[in-house]
């Protein structure tokens, strides 16, 4: 680990058991942590404008180097001045390196891999090779070869201009056998190294860098992991991967690899965001989270809502949506829950409008925001598990952020 106050700066303000309060001082501002991070996957959060997403109380954004890459380029994006300039955005980015790309590319997602009907992705973009020197893979916008390296990931990200670069890596899934992950996890480490050399010679000064523990769902991998990337000159760690083939096993892997990290280090738990994942990590000491939950599930007419039973999800498509009266959740003052009954929403989500996708990305957005303050607020006040129990069992954030 390295600490320079340039980059980046990490203050622990308040600890309850595992969690704790914080602040990452960031060239672009302040990100009070825990905190949720909202993807703006190709420099924009799918549904709201920038000034949107801002005035929910975001301060830290996610930009995808594979994505912008390929479209719109990162010439394009730097003579507009920067990522932040391109999407309007005042606040931090964080880049990812590409690597989750490759592991899309090649087994179809996540979700698609542990259901098992994960497959290579057919036609213009697919992974053609995973090489000491790097990934090359095809377009998905007009079928061309392209290499993403260590060196041409950090290049991208420096173009970007982003406030958190990550280093390049591979994401195995976890039905790799050990002797795969062992060797992936070895070359994600030289991958590291090649990054760190990089930008070191050619980084903007003020662009910090956070290295990926890898390991699969093997102990002593994860552990190693830990050790090869502490060991190095990163501005903060994050842990990367699937993690495992359901939440218990994921929940096991976080709960040996966390530990195994430097306590004073910025912890990244890159694509996680459910609710009860949420709590649970943070009940552990991570301090950022990032996933698409929010604006996928409004693409598909749900909202979060205090339903355990649920999944913490409300699907609006359903038909007992239709012609009820009342707020989406009570007491949530974005715009939908707001100005409109269940019932529209049910209307014009089945009628696929647009309004109904904006209207749900800036409830979920809103939900997950006020999610994390009351974490914060309740970390600050010694009742963080209070918190996430009530929240766990049902209660809305701000209801569990007013129990005593």
């Amino acid at each position: 680990m390295r600490h320079d106050p340039v980059r980046l700066t990490f203050e622990i303000h308040a600890r309850d058991a595992g969690a704790r309060r914080g602040t990452l001082q960031t060239p672009h501002g302040p990100v009070e942590t825990p905190a949720f991070i909202p993807l703006a996957t190709k420099g924009s959060v799918r549904g709201m404008s920038s000034r949107e997403v801002r005035a929910l109380g975001y301060e830290l954004v996610l930009g995808n180097t594979y994505h912008l890459l390929v479209a719109p380029g990162p010439e394009r994006i730097e003579r507009a001045g920067g990522l932040h300039k391109f999407m309007a955005w005042d606040g931090a980015i964080i880049t990812d390196s590409g690597g989750f790309q490759v592991f899309s590319l090649a087994h179809g997602g996540v979700s698609a891999e542990v259901k098992g009907t994960g497959r290579k992705m057919q036609g213009l973009a697919a992974t053609l090779g995973i090489e000491e020197e790097g990934v090359r893979f095809r377009s998905y916008r007009d079928g061309s070869e392209l290499l993403l390296s260590p060196e041409s990931s950090m290049s991208v990200q420096a173009s970007l201009g982003s406030d958190i670069a990550l280093t390049f890596d591979e994401c195995t899934p976890f039905h790799a056998d050990r002797d795969y992950t062992a060797r992936s996890t070895e070359r994600t480490h030289r991958w590291l190294d090649r990054c760190l050399d990089w930008h070191r010679e050619n980084g903007p000064p003020g662009q910090a860098v956070f290295g990926i523990v890898q390991g699969g769902t093997y102990e002593d991998l994860r552990l190693e992991s830990c050790e090869a990337v502490s060991g190095a000159a990163v501005d903060g760690i994050a842990i990367g991967g699937t993690l495992g083939r359901d939440k218990e096993e994921m929940a096991e892997v976080l709960g040996f690899t966390v530990p195994a990290l430097p306590v004073e280090a910025p912890k990244h738990l890159l694509g996680i965001g459910e609710v009860d994942d949420l709590m649970k990590g943070i009940a552990l000491g991570l301090d950022v989270f990032d996933c698409a939950v929010p604006t996928r599930l409004a693409r598909h007419g749900m909202a979060l809502a205090p339903l355990p039973e649920k999944r913490f999800r409300f699907d609006l498509r359903k038909g007992y949506s239709a012609g009820r009266r009342g707020p989406l959740v009570e007491g949530c003052g974005c715009t939908a829950c707001s100005d409109y009954d269940i019932d529209y929403l049910n209307y014009i989500s089945r009628s696929e409008e647009l309004t109904a996708v904006r209207l749900l990305v800036e409830h979920n957005l809103s939900y997950m925001e006020q999610l994390m303050t009351g974490a914060r607020e309740s970390i600050s006040a010694g009742r963080f598990g209070d918190y996430s129990r009530s929240v766990l069992e049902g209660a809305s954030p701000w209801q569990a952020a007013e129990i005593r």
